[in-house]
């Protein structure tokens, strides 16, 4: 299986404490996905802050419309430094995502780094050129400009 990498980095002018009350919430999540995806979360998220270990489901429409379940573990976090989201059932092979924050002068540097995996060998790998990576990077790029309408 081929490890595909996508890294964004977006500068807010926050505090450290602002950006991660905002993004360590999986309530938040919809606000800044597309609305085109369909996403919802059927999870109970309890008091809404995420923590170790929690299990999150969803269900996402991110090509034609059709709807696909996913299910992802929050498996580390360091209070105001970073968390990782790892898919345990869904569209991809292997999902590790990592959400990095570091305190700058007048704000926060805030970075995301997608490692991901396609099923079905070669056809993953021709999905993954055609429209996955694309696909991937919009949906990044509109989180970038409507964290930043947000912030």
């Amino acid at each position: 299986m081929k490890i595909y990498t996508l890294t964004k980095k977006q500068f807010l002018p926050i505090t450290l404490d602002q950006a991660w009350d905002f993004f360590s919430s999986p309530v938040n999540l919809k606000k800044i996905t597309p609305e085109y995806m369909g996403f919802k979360i059927k999870s109970d998220l309890g008091n809404g802050k995420m923590y170790s270990g929690q299990i999150i489901s969803y269900v996402v429409t991110p090509v034609l419309g059709i709807p696909m379940s996913w299910t992802t573990e929050i498996t580390h976090i360091i209070d105001k430094m970073y968390f990782v989201d790892e898919q345990r059932f869904g569209p991809y092979s292997f999902w590790h995502h990592q959400h990095w924050f570091k305190s700058l002068d007048g704000g926060v540097e805030m970075t995301d780094i997608v490692n991901y995996g396609l099923p079905l060998g070669f056809l993953g790998r021709i999905a993954n050129t055609l429209f996955v990576k694309s696909k991937l990077q919009e949906i990044f790029d509109y989180r970038e400009k409507v964290v930043g309408k947000y912030f």
